[in-house]
């Protein structure tokens, strides 16, 4: 089996050779070792497949930061005898389940093994009664929420399309519905999760409130893989929301859309949905041809509702009078399921829009998705238009401007990543100095480890990596 195919030793390229061994040795023994527990077709050296376990259009990373093996387990029992052995060979390894991280999670820095968590992805139990539900870490959010649709529950975070929970626990993801329902983190009651030296964790069992010892299940999510491997999870489920309505309000400036966005969230109305696109994602979607409808290229708030009729009602004429304050040059609201569908689903496709604006495949996707204090939301905004402009790129900014999340996008050749990336470290920047984070929900990776230093400073960095056991992997210096 020919396993360690790379330019250099990650090890000795990174510095670090006496804390972890890659070797062509090493990895051809635990090869071996692997394919004895789980079988040789789930044991994958070949390049390629490797490389899509750490690259993706969404989330690039170095040629060189893939990893040495990939290995896919069906169990709990497995995943921690592999973990077992990368600890004995001192091998780094990494999770994977959808691939979707934006930040550069999956990239293989030390290549290693990753563990592909893809076979296990099982609807495992369903509590009705208690509105839980037990899965495993490859399980897609919209499959569940589809298996769900017979017992009438509702499972709320929706990140993109192909996120899976493994993957979702570990960024602590949300997307459009977090305004109402909040991030990942408030759906997750517990779970089982295997450390680095194979040992096996359940964090609690199923209650929805505990005090017993530490919260070891908020600790792990948005963990991003560096606290253990997550092999099973018991969700938290709601009702399915009820009396569905949708508007789209079209606005003549950015400061227009965000003042209307702000006032409705200081008013208290109990929204579902409220986000934003600028001009220039709702041109990428004309432009795509990914809706079915031509849109004004104009600032826009797409807004869901739901509740009982009479206050589903009362919400609609609440927003719409707040629009039309702040200048609104149409809103229109429906409760058909088809223009929900569409006009929601317009809102869900803009960053597969924006990536259609690529002119050459080589192009660059680059994105930071900051979030501030809801009164600072405004500026933030208006000024990150400002400095892609005056950086003579092309960008957008949309997002959760709900909750103060919003994503900068700038679309690039190669030849122009410097300054796009210049851009993207200004937002950083900004939000810090507003009091906000660096990322809102698509977490540190790669990209960020810099940025959290500047956020958090040196001294909470410091106690996260003696939490995630770097401590513990010193005695192999």
């Amino acid at each position: 089996m020919n396993v360690n195919k790379q330019p250099t030793s990650l090890s000795s390229r990174n510095g670090d050779h006496d804390l972890y061994d890659t070797s062509e040795e090493t990895i051809e023994k635990v090869a071996l070792e692997f394919i004895q527990l789980v079988g040789s077709q789930y044991v994958i050296s070949k390049l390629d497949e490797r490389r899509l376990r750490s690259i993706t259009k969404w989330s690039p990373a170095s040629p060189s930061h893939i990893p040495n093996l990939v290995v896919l387990p069906q169990s709990t029992a497995e995943v921690s005898e592999i973990l077992r052995v990368c600890s004995r060979n001192r091998i780094p390894v990494l999770g994977y389940c959808g691939g979707t991280s934006m930040p550069g999670a999956i990239a293989a820095t030390r290549g290693g093994v990753c563990v592909d968590f893809n076979r296990m992805d099982k609807i495992v139990e369903v509590h009705k009664e208690d509105m839980d539900v037990v899965v495993q870490p490859a399980v897609n959010w919209q499959d569940l929420n589809s298996h769900l649709e017979e017992y009438d529950l509702f499972f709320p975070p929706d990140p993109g399309p192909g996120a899976k929970i493994g993957g979702m626990i570990a960024m602590n993801c949300s997307g459009t519905n977090a305004y109402r329902y909040g991030p990942m983190r408030q759906w997750v009651i517990s779970m089982t999760v295997v450390l680095a030296d194979g040992t096996i964790v359940k964090t609690r069992h199923r209650p929805r409130k505990s005090s017993a010892g530490y919260d070891l299940t908020n600790l792990v999510v948005g963990s991003e893989g560096t606290l253990g491997l997550v092999t099973e999870a018991v969700l938290k489920l709601t009702s399915v929301p009820k009396n569905l309505h949708v508007a789209v309000a079209s606005f003549p400036s950015t400061h227009a859309a965000i003042k209307a966005a702000t006032t409705l969230v200081q008013s208290g109305l109990p929204i579902y949905a409220l986000e934003f696109l600028d001009k220039h994602s709702m041109w990428a979607i004309n432009k795509s041809g990914l809706s079915k409808k031509l849109w004004k290229e104009n600032p826009t708030l797409f807004l869901l509702f739901s509740g009982l009729q009479a206050a589903v009602q009362a919400q609609v004429e609440t927003a719409r009078r707040t629009a039309e304050e702040n200048h609104c040059k149409e809103f229109v609201a429906s409760a058909r399921r088809e223009d929900i569908d569409l006009w929601w689903g317009t809102r869900k496709s803009v960053a597969q829009s924006l990536m259609e604006m690529k002119n050459h495949p080589t192009d660059l996707f680059l994105n930071a998705d900051t979030a501030v204090p809801i009164s600072r939301l405004a500026d933030m905004i208006e000024e990150t238009h400002q400095v892609i402009a005056k950086a003579g790129l092309a960008g957008s900014t949309l997002g959760h401007v709900g909750d103060g999340n919003f994503h900068t996008v700038i679309v690039c050749p190669e030849s122009q990543r410097d300054k796009g990336e210049d851009v993207l470290t200004w937002a950083h920047h900004r939000a810090i100095e507003f009091e906000g984070t660096v990322t809102g929900e698509h977490g540190i990776g790669f990209k960020l480890r810099d940025r959290l230093v500047d956020e958090v400073g040196p001294e909470a960095v410091a106690m996260m990596k003696k939490a995630s056991g770097h401590a513990l992997l010193e005695r192999f210096r």
